[in-house]
């Protein structure tokens, strides 16, 4: 990475990337590697709604903790006298 960053300072060398195959820094034009703005863009809203969904899906278990009188019997963990020592 610290190759990659270095390489970046230099404007002229924009193309440059990690070249899977190999794990070496290449010029990825030269290579005919190009990766088109609709995919990352695809990645990023992939992303999104993966967190969004993941947000949410605890927003659902935190709410029936609350409805259900918070903790599980034998206290946190559902364990008999509680989580042991130094676990929570």
């Amino acid at each position: 990475m610290v190759e990659l960053r270095s390489k970046h300072a230099n404007p002229q060398n924009k193309w440059f990337g990690v070249k899977v195959t190999t794990g070496k820094i290449a010029d990825m034009l030269a290579d005919n590697i190009v990766e088109p703005l609709r995919v990352k863009q695809q990645v990023i809203k992939s992303a999104t709604e993966a967190a969004n969904m993941l947000l949410r899906i605890d927003d659902v278990i935190a709410s029936k903790g609350k409805e259900g009188g918070g903790l599980p019997p034998g206290g946190p963990g559902g364990m008999p006298g509680g989580m042991p020592p130094g676990m929570m």
